[in-house]
């Protein structure tokens, strides 16, 4: 069985009219380990909704979902424990905590499980921040970052837990065009280079260039 195997993957939601609106329309996908896969589609063609079923923060309303052999739809699953340790989120807008410092925002995924990250963890942080090129603001606070820098705090946070998937929502959405490629550039990169599973749905193009297969999302499905 592939890593991730999607078949038959349907969701709906209402329109406000007492009628349902059908995004998905029987989404089949096969991911293998340690691919990089591009999903491009228009804004509305179901994308977020695509990868919010990967990354179990929706239920499909029809279809199965296995990831690494686990059905991610069986009853009693504990989605918390599965989405903290086994899936990284990279999303468009940051969500960086402005409390806290890069360092500390990167180590949060940890700190979820006890009250102070061990050496061990913090030593994996900053070799994160090496690897993402963000070592020198690792004490620096979110407002004092660049977008491209959050960006890169983001996708070091998201592989904190070393994840099985990482999941990007439109990375490089808010960036301009240098940024986006150095953000595409280093998920290439961390999928080399510590062999991350990773599916990134955008709009762009150019960002989707970076992953090793590009599929399209139309008419509720992958094409």
């Amino acid at each position: 069985m592939s890593f991730i195997q999607l078949k038959g993957i349907q969701k709906q939601f209402p329109d406000g009219t007492d009628r349902l609106n059908t995004v998905l329309r029987g989404v089949d996908l096969e991911v293998e380990r340690g691919e990089f896969v591009a999903v491009r589609g228009a804004s509305g063609s179901g994308k977020t909704t695509l990868l919010s079923i990967l990354g179990t923060l929706l239920a499909p309303d029809g279809g199965s979902y296995f990831l690494d052999g686990a059905d991610m739809t069986a009853p009693g699953m504990d989605y918390s424990l599965v989405r903290n340790r086994q899936i990284g989120f990279v999303f468009q807008d940051h969500r960086l905590l402005p409390q806290y410092t890069v360092v500390e925002n990167i180590l949060l995924p940890a700190l979820a499980y006890c009250s102070k990250a061990g050496a061990e963890k913090i030593a994996y942080a900053r070799r994160l921040m090496e690897l993402a090129r963000i070592a020198g603001v690792a004490g620096q606070y979110p407002h004092t970052l660049s977008g491209g820098e959050a960006s890169r705090v983001a996708v070091c946070r998201a592989l904190m837990m070393k994840p099985l998937l990482v999941l990007a929502d439109e990375p490089t959405g808010q960036l301009d065009r240098e940024n986006a490629r150095n953000i595409a550039s280093l998920l290439s990169e961390i999928n080399q280079a510590m062999q991350a599973t990773i599916v990134m749905v955008t709009h762009s193009e150019e960002t989707s260039s970076v992953a090793g297969r590009i599929l399209t999302l139309q008419d509720g499905k992958l094409q």
